[in-house]
């Protein structure tokens, strides 16, 4: 079946761990299977809705790992069982995507994909998909589209994309091309980055019609090419699993940012500024939800605030949690594990589970 000029599909990276939301996120159901936001949707199902109708349930393909597809069947119950593509291993994104790749060329080869991490929410979903429409005209021109995320603050934490000539304007949105990628800058760097203009925040989010992806595939990562043609060889036949298996582990482990778009040859960036965040500690709660008059947050909980100020508390049990006279702080209790940190060491959730790790203490990861 071949798609029309307005056909887009929608591979969604839903395999990743999420350990900075850490006691939330745990081994078993991490971050894009929770509700982290306490709207009654989980990241995953948020991440699919928002899509809807610009791409449609049908058009929708997921990718996981073997411990949670399950829980993608369960959580989106409409998707098509085959539109659930299962990993045998984590190799990272790009052989990941990869892999979708195949299994779309098989179904539509002049497919244009949106590769969306699972875990991320968008306020504007109505303004997001006008930028995936833009993203997905310039893709069919034989780029590879990049997102770019308008910059509100020096954050340390992202990538960054620098736009170079305007390249085209799609309805309201001017594209350019990418000048460069950047590693994540110091402080300073990050502030010249925001004074400058023309940088945007890297959210791994990204556009391309299927031949101009596996073509930079070929061309940058000639083993995760070969492995790709095996699988594609084996897709629909009864060898299917067995080829899966066996080549799977010789797909080298690298992310689609350093393995194809940093070196690819046509790379363009859409501007957007769609209320997007990545969640990325308890810390960002405050960027995305309501306060009350104090600046305090409750989440999925039952909070007496006293004299507090300016604190995240996140609960999951019928427990009444209490703070008097306290300010800037994270409490989360998930029942079996109560964490308190100040807001501004959110970020170090990552050592606790590292240590957890160490002390192989598996009941809390």
């Amino acid at each position: 079946m071949s798609g029309s000029v307005d056909t887009i599909y929608a591979v969604v990276l839903a395999g990743g761990r999420g350990t900075r939301l850490w006691p939330r996120s745990r081994q078993d159901r991490p971050k894009q299977f929770a509700d982290i936001t306490g709207h009654g949707s989980t990241m995953l199902q948020e991440t699919v809705e928002r899509l809807h109708p610009l791409i449609p349930v049908d058009r929708v393909y997921v990718i996981t790992g073997e411990r949670y597809a399950a829980l993608v069947r369960e959580q989106l119950p409409q998707l098509p069982a085959e539109n659930v593509l299962v990993e045998p291993s984590g190799r990272d994104t790009a052989p990941a995507i990869g892999l979708a790749l195949v299994h779309l060329a098989r179904r539509d080869p002049e497919a244009v994909m949106a590769i969306l991490p699972a875990d991320h929410l968008i306020a504007d979903a109505a303004g997001f998909r006008q930028v995936l429409q833009a993203a997905a005209r310039v893709a069919r021109e034989g780029y590879l589209v990049t997102l770019g995320i308008e910059p509100h603050s020096p954050h340390t934490g992202y990538g960054y994309i620098q736009r170079g000539e305007p390249l085209l304007i799609a309805g309201e949105t001017t594209v350019y091309t990418v000048r460069r990628f950047l590693e994540k800058p110091d402080r300073s760097m990050a502030q010249r980055f925001l004074e400058e203009g023309g940088y945007y925040w890297n959210g791994g989010i990204f556009v391309c019609q299927l031949a101009t992806m596996r073509a930079e595939i070929e061309r940058q990562l000639p083993t995760l090419d070969a492995v790709l043609r095996e699988i594609s060889a084996a897709l629909g036949t009864s060898e299917e699993a067995a080829v899966l298996a066996r080549v799977w582990p010789q797909a080298p482990r690298v992310s689609i940012d350093y393995g194809v778009m940093e070196q690819a040859r046509r790379v363009a960036v859409v501007p957007m500024d769609v209320g997007w965040n990545d969640v990325g500690s308890w810390a960002a709660l405050h960027q995305v939800l309501p306060t009350d008059a104090n600046g305090n947050i409750t989440v999925g909980g039952d909070h007496l605030a006293v004299g507090s100020h300016d604190t995240v508390v996140y609960g999951s049990s019928d427990r009444l949690i209490v703070t008097i006279g306290v300010e800037d702080l994270i409490v989360v209790d998930t029942g079996d594990v109560l964490l308190i940190c100040p807001r501004d060491r959110a970020q170090d959730v990552k050592v606790v589970v590292e240590q957890l790790q160490r002390q192989r203490r598996e009941e809390y990861l």
